[in-house]
């Protein structure tokens, strides 16, 4: 699975550089909810309990590298996380991001997610 093209293709979805060429930084209104290294290994957000659950289900999630490790995992390419479920996690990633914008903005947002 193209993981940057799969996140994308979410509303409204932009791509930044804001640390140099690496990584890829995907952003939705200005707020990022999923950063790509060079090696592939993708960092999304989650929320607590369910980032610890991830952690624990699978080999290929840790803890989000250089991010807040209560709120962010990194998940390898290629281990235990199937394509299926990768996109689920970036779906939520994407949903903790948009609930935090203001209830009028975040609707438009949420009726457009697949």
């Amino acid at each position: 699975m193209d993981v940057k093209a799969y996140c994308l293709s979410l509303p409204m979805a932009v791509l930044d550089y804001p640390f140099g060429d690496t990584p890829m930084v995907i952003k939705v209104n200005k707020k990022m909810f999923a950063l790509i290294n060079s090696e592939g290994e993708v960092s999304l957000k989650c929320e607590p309990l369910q980032a610890l659950a991830y952690r624990d289900m699978f080999e290929a999630v840790s803890p989000g590298y250089h991010l807040n490790k209560e709120h962010w995992n990194t998940v390898k390419p290629n281990l235990d996380v199937d394509e299926e479920l990768l996109k689920r996690m970036i779906r939520e990633s994407y949903r903790a991001v948009v609930q935090t914008f203001p209830k009028k903005d975040r609707e438009g947002y949420l009726r457009l997610l697949p």
